[in-house]
């Protein structure tokens, strides 16, 4: 079964940001095209087996999230019945888990 791919608003955003975290350090629009379209290429393949993203635990306790991992970037996505939603895109050198569950983590 192949599912349908969803983005939440804030991973549209978040992706925007990493474009243009690309372009400022790469100098070169090209560069950016390619690495957002290269990223997306990593997340589309989650379509056909979903679960081979790595699962994402807290307190030994799985939270719902599954990863993508690209370069420096963190894809964040959930499972549904017959979609992936992608939550957020985050740098994996921020806090994700502060981010994905507030400001208690």
């Amino acid at each position: 079964m192949s599912y349908i791919l969803r983005f939440t608003p804030d991973s549209l955003k978040d992706m925007e940001k990493v474009w243009d975290d690309v372009l400022e350090a790469s100098q070169d629009y090209d560069t950016a095209d390619r690495y957002v379209d290269d990223f997306l290429e990593v997340i589309t393949k989650k379509k056909d087996c979903p679960k081979s993203g790595i699962p994402l635990y807290y307190r030994g306790l799985f939270t719902g999230f599954y990863t993508v991992n690209f370069k420096a970037y963190k894809a964040f996505y959930r499972i549904h019945d017959n979609y992936i939603e992608v939550i957020r895109i985050i740098p994996q050198k921020m806090n994700y888990m502060k981010i994905l569950f507030g400001e208690n983590e």
